[in-house]
């Protein structure tokens, strides 16, 4: 059975292939037919076309200069960066060719190999800063290994943007090990070489190592919490993951939301309200959460969290403080434990995702408010769906659908 990720099948002339894909693709431009491409490129020209991608220019840069510096600096991914050099970084530069990282919204953040293919990527803005997502740059590996979250070859033609068809690319998307998130891909770019089941390997391979690192314990760098989405919290702690119980995930989300600690006074209003019980309950569960995790992690007098435990919660704080929208929502994988009815742990709840659909709406970024309505939490906010709708440029397709979840939700609500 063929593989339906990768560009080519053994024993087909890339040439001929190249010119088949040109004609499909002149007639998907002319009149919306896809026929004789594989599925997952056909599905991507739809969303590019979708989007009102033009296919005669390509992608946009998005940062540039000390806001790019300052922005890759402080991302996951360059820790590993060592580790794509390491694997991608010879093997690029030896066959005259790319390797590229980019994160989730599809922005380029470090584009490295042979010196005279850099300068022709430069030509189709194929440099650090671009924004390659499919919504920008149509049909092309990093961003539709980020929109199908998989591994994934695109061979010549079957790039959405005409100029970027001279060029072959392999993509393998990267998630968070701790907590699924997706974090960016690593690809490799060059010619109709590339067309073959052992780049796609290799991209394939260097992510899983890149996840493997990751999920490394890090020099001064005790755990991390995953607690958004979730009713029960996973702390990762050396590379191991331990579950934790609906109380004891209340309990660390409220000593890592105040680093500064708290009394057991504050913890009960917190987990019990004012009608909390007896101190000597609270006294049992942090015990038992300080012998689950030990005194180097939980603290007492007050009770804290030891510096050097981070949140997935507190990421998308950082991230909004720092007017990171896009990222934060990224980062944002549903509310603060939801099923809890602690009183401290809603106020968090309701305080993040306040901050975060505030955020969303502020920037008036019609590619953050349709994800935002896609969403399980945002999929019925009528505010959102009205917001996208006054966004969206008059020529859109997705201004329909908005309007026809408008006028559900209208009725549904009775307004």
């Amino acid at each position: 059975m063929s593989n339906p990720w990768l560009a080519l099948q053994i024993g087909v002339d890339p040439a001929e292939r190249i010119g088949q894909i040109r004609r499909a693709h002149d007639a998907f431009i002319s009149g919306g037919t896809t026929t004789q491409v594989r599925s997952v490129v056909a599905e991507s020209w739809h969303r590019s076309a979708v989007a009102s991608v033009d296919p005669d220019t390509t992608a946009p840069t998005d940062l540039t200069d000390d806001e790019l510096d300052g922005y890759r600096a402080a991302h996951p991914l360059a820790r590993v960066l060592p580790l794509f050099r390491d694997l991608l970084g010879g093997i690029a530069d030896d066959g005259e060719h790319l390797m590229a990282v980019c994160d989730a919204r599809g922005r380029l953040l470090w584009v490295e190999g042979h010196t005279a293919v850099l300068r022709q990527a430069a030509a189709m803005n194929f440099v650090p800063g671009a924004r390659w997502d499919e919504t920008h740059a149509g049909t092309n590996a990093p961003g539709t290994a980020l929109a199908v979250d998989h591994s994934v070859q695109i061979f010549a033609t079957e790039h959405f943007s005409r100029p970027v068809q001279r060029w072959t690319c392999a993509a393998a998307p990267i998630h968070d090990p701790a907590s699924g998130r997706l974090l960016g891909a690593v690809d490799l770019t060059g010619g109709d070489h590339l067309a073959n089941p052992h780049s796609l390997a290799l991209v394939t391979a260097t992510a899983r190592a890149a996840e493997a690192l990751l999920a490394a314990p890090v020099p001064g760098r005790s755990a991390s919490l995953a607690a958004l989405g979730r009713d029960e919290a996973v702390l990762t702690v050396a590379g191991r993951r331990i579950r934790l119980g609906r109380r004891h995930s209340e309990l660390l989300a409220l000593l890592l939301r105040h680093p500064e600690g708290r009394t057991g006074e504050q913890l009960a209003l917190d987990l019990y309200g004012e009608d909390h019980q007896a101190p000597v309950t609270l006294r049992a569960e942090l015990s038992r959460l300080r012998r689950t995790l030990g005194p180097a992690l939980v603290g007492s007098r007050p009770y804290r969290v030891e510096p050097g435990v981070t949140a997935d919660f507190l990421t998308v704080t950082r991230l909004l403080d720092a007017g990171l929208v896009g990222e934060a929502l990224d980062a944002y994988t549903g509310p603060l434990l939801p099923g809890s009815d602690a009183p401290g742990v809603i106020r968090l709840r309701r305080t993040l995702d306040d901050r975060l659909r505030a955020a969303v709406f502020g920037s008036g970024d019609p590619a953050l408010l349709d994800t935002w309505v896609r969403t399980g939490w945002g999929a019925d906010d009528l505010q959102a769906w009205e917001a996208l709708t006054a966004a969206l440029p008059r020529s859109s397709p997705r201004r329909g659908l908005a309007a026809a979840r408008i006028h559900d939700l209208t009725r549904e609500y009775g307004l």
